[in-house]
């Protein structure tokens, strides 16, 4: 965070609409300011845009508020997620989105060399993220490393950010900017120099982005217009990038748009096809496989020196006197085991402890090592390698799949171990091994399982739902991946709920996000919500509209002296059937509106109107409409009167009460009526719909 300033939009410590308290300020650019704030309610750390006041007013900036607003229904663990756009009683419109805590690509390029396997983990990421993206018909048009953040620091967690210039491919749709240049020149791709942009646009400047940080340096595209139109005509000097990585960035920044990947699923195909073994140059990838294509003329080096030991070993060159052992800089020893099979190669200074270091693979593994596996070179580092090389694959036994490289005085780990436990065990053991060998260090480790069935999850939350079912969310049938989200909605009865679902949850998922978007309800609303019957959805709704307009109320939100309506919904070829309404408020009591102590008829065919084919009836009216007959029930938001108050319908093929109902009466009261009344009846249920009205100042 920056330093807070008396120009500020927002203060530490200033509340948002009784909801989301401001931490500190994160940025300031020209238009506004985004900040860490942290939601009351549901206790999530989260990031929020705010306009500059003379920008709130303008109805263009508002616009591209909302649109980058729209993307909430992006959920994909490699874009930042969306929740809502609102606007402070000041008249300061922002926008509430997760905060994505990390290193951007931008910063971690000038603080160290990223090697060109963590930058293919990132365009993997990316790739994927933008085919979630483009699927919605948005561009993001301002694609860079600044708008690249690795999450904790790790490539496999690299994460879109920043939409704020995306545009909307629909047809008829608005963009502020237009047919104008929007974007960085140093990553923008030719066209949109011209205002013309598509998904082969951020294609392009994914491309630029990986050159810029592998090179670690920002592109010198020139000083001024002329000589970025002349940079961006010929293709981008990717020579010294290895392969596969600069024929991906190639690909990507072809000048001509057509002779770049037509969508970002298809790059994604490509760079898959790429990472497999076989298939491309010598290239690390994530996984644990490793590619074994080489240069042709190294292949016949080495088939000339295996040769020449195989017979040295013979004996048919001993007249010609002893031969001395190759050279090997660096000295190296690489290992490797997962679903595909293990395999182990590298140097050892002798036939011992080579016999020394195949032996622990072959513990590690269950699977022995060939015994010309490794090459016999000199050139070893320190005596101890040899043992901290065999300690090292020894401590790989708890991991699913794994890779290990040591090279000279460095290693690298990665892998997938079974659970969060392991994999954080296994943490602690390589930094007591870093210490002890004094050696340098990279790990690369996920927690499992790699497979997460989502009915495992179920009897969990079956056990900590305390108002109401919690539900996962999910787009497709289908076991979770690594790095997915895991998304629960629902309602819970307190906050410290939220921190039971994520303790509950969190050693269960390993490597994936759990994003609990539940809502906090009072007591006495899930207290009711205990007894209400099971029922299949769609038989009845509920509408909410807004007294004085006439309009719908999307958001349940209510402030002071406005009035709610409510309207209950049905099929209109719904007949016989009785139909119970009620509201339970924020004060402990359950109003009952239907029927009432002015209304005892409760059969559906008596109420309401029918239009094309739907029942109406209205049970809570404007205010208006209450004056024009005093039968009616009509409620206001008044000042102090604040909280959640629930509307709940129930249509039953019989009536719901053999007897009338006092007008209001106490939760507990209800409660225990419903749960006497409902006993052996749960098949008299047609249907329950419930609305929250949230009524704040």
């Amino acid at each position: 965070m920056i330093d807070p300033q008396p120009s500020d939009i927002f203060r530490p410590g200033q509340v948002l609409n009784n909801t989301y308290e401001i931490r500190g300020i994160l940025g300031r650019g020209g238009t506004g300011e985004v900040y860490l704030a942290f939601n009351q309610i549901s206790e999530r750390t989260l990031a929020i845009k705010a306009l500059n006041a003379r920008f709130s007013g303008n109805s263009d900036y508002v616009e591209l508020m909302k649109r980058e607003e729209q993307m909430r229904s992006i959920m994909h663990d490699s874009v930042v997620r969306y929740s809502e756009c609102s606007r402070t009683d000041e008249g300061h419109v922002f926008l509430v989105m997760d905060y994505v805590e990390g290193v951007p690509l931008s910063k971690l390029m000038f603080d160290r060399r990223v090697e060109e396997r963590e930058l293919l983990i990132v365009a993997h990421r990316v790739l994927s993220g933008l085919v979630a993206t483009h699927a919605q018909g948005i561009v993001h048009r301002d694609l860079s490393p600044d708008n690249i953040i690795l999450r904790g620091g790790a490539p496999e967690r690299a994460t879109i950010i920043d939409f704020g210039i995306a545009k909307d491919t629909a047809t008829g749709a608005r963009t502020i900017v237009g047919t104008n240049f929007a974007g960085k020149y140093e990553y923008a791709a030719p066209e949109q120099l011209e205002g013309h942009a598509d998904f082969r646009t951020d294609l392009y400047a994914l491309g630029a982005s990986l050159l810029a940080v592998a090179r670690r340096e920002v592109p010198d595209v020139g000083t001024n217009p002329g000589a970025v139109v002349r940079f961006k005509r010929d293709a981008l000097d990717t020579s010294g990038i290895g392969a596969p990585l600069r024929d991906l960035i190639d690909w990507l920044t072809a000048p001509d748009p057509a002779d770049r990947p037509a969508t970002a699923s298809a790059a994604l195909e490509r760079l898959d096809s790429w990472l497999k073994p076989d298939s491309h140059p010598t290239t690390k990838v994530p996984g644990g496989k490793t590619s074994r294509g080489a240069p042709k003329a190294l292949i016949a080096a080495g088939v000339v020196i295996v040769a020449g030991l195989g017979l040295w070993a013979s004996g048919v060159l001993s007249g010609l006197g002893t031969q001395p052992l190759p050279v090997a800089s660096p000295y190296r020893l690489t290992a490797a085991a997962g679903a595909e099979g293990a395999s182990l190669s590298g140097n050892a200074p002798d036939a011992e402890t080579a016999a020394t270091l195949r032996a622990a693979f072959g513990e590690t593994t269950g699977s022995p090592a060939p015994d010309d596996a490794l090459t016999l070179a000199t050139g070893l580092p320190s005596p101890d390698w040899p043992g901290h090389a065999a300690d090292l694959l020894t401590l790989m036994q708890p991991l699913t799949r794994w890779d290990v490289a040591v090279s000279d005085a460095s290693a690298r780990v990665s892998g997938l171990a079974p659970d969060i436990t392991t994999r954080d065990a296994l943490d602690a053991s390589l930094a007591e091994w870093q210490a002890a060998t004094g050696m340098t260090l990279s790990t690369d480790l996920l927690a499992g399982p790699e497979k997460l069935d989502p009915a495992a999850l179920d009897p969990v939350l079956v056990q900590l739902a305390t108002c109401g079912p919690l539900r996962q969310q999910r787009t497709e049938d289908a076991p979770y991946a690594l790095l997915d989200t895991v998304t629960v909605t629902g309602d819970v009865a307190d906050a410290t709920d939220v921190q039971a679902i994520e303790a509950a949850l969190a050693p269960m998922i390993g490597d994936r996000s759990l994003r609990p978007l539940v809502t906090v309800l009072n007591e006495d609303l899930c207290a009711i919500r205990a007894v209400l019957p099971p029922a299949p959805p769609g038989a009845v709704s509920i509408w909410l509209g807004r007294g004085d307009t006439g309009e719908a109320a999307l958001t349940g939100v209510f402030r002071t002296d406005e009035n709610p309506v409510v309207d209950i919904q049905l099929p209109a070829d719904i007949t016989g059937a009785s139909l119970w309404v009620m509201v339970v408020d924020n004060t402990g009591k359950v109003f009952h509106v239907l029927p009432n102590i002015n209304r005892t008829d409760h059969l559906v065919d008596d109420l309401g109107e029918v239009q094309n084919g739907l029942r109406r009836i209205r049970v809570l009216w404007s205010l208006d409409e209450f004056g024009a007959d005093p039968k009616r029930l009509a409620m206001q938001v008044t000042e102090g009167d604040y909280g959640k108050s629930e509307v709940i319908a129930i249509l039953s093929k019989e009536p719901l009460f053999d007897m009338r109902r006092p007008r209001d009466e106490s939760v507990s009261s209800l409660a225990e009526a419903l749960a006497d009344t409902l006993q052996g009846r749960e098949d008299q249920i047609i249907g329950v719909a419930s609305r929250i009205i949230d009524a704040r100042p």
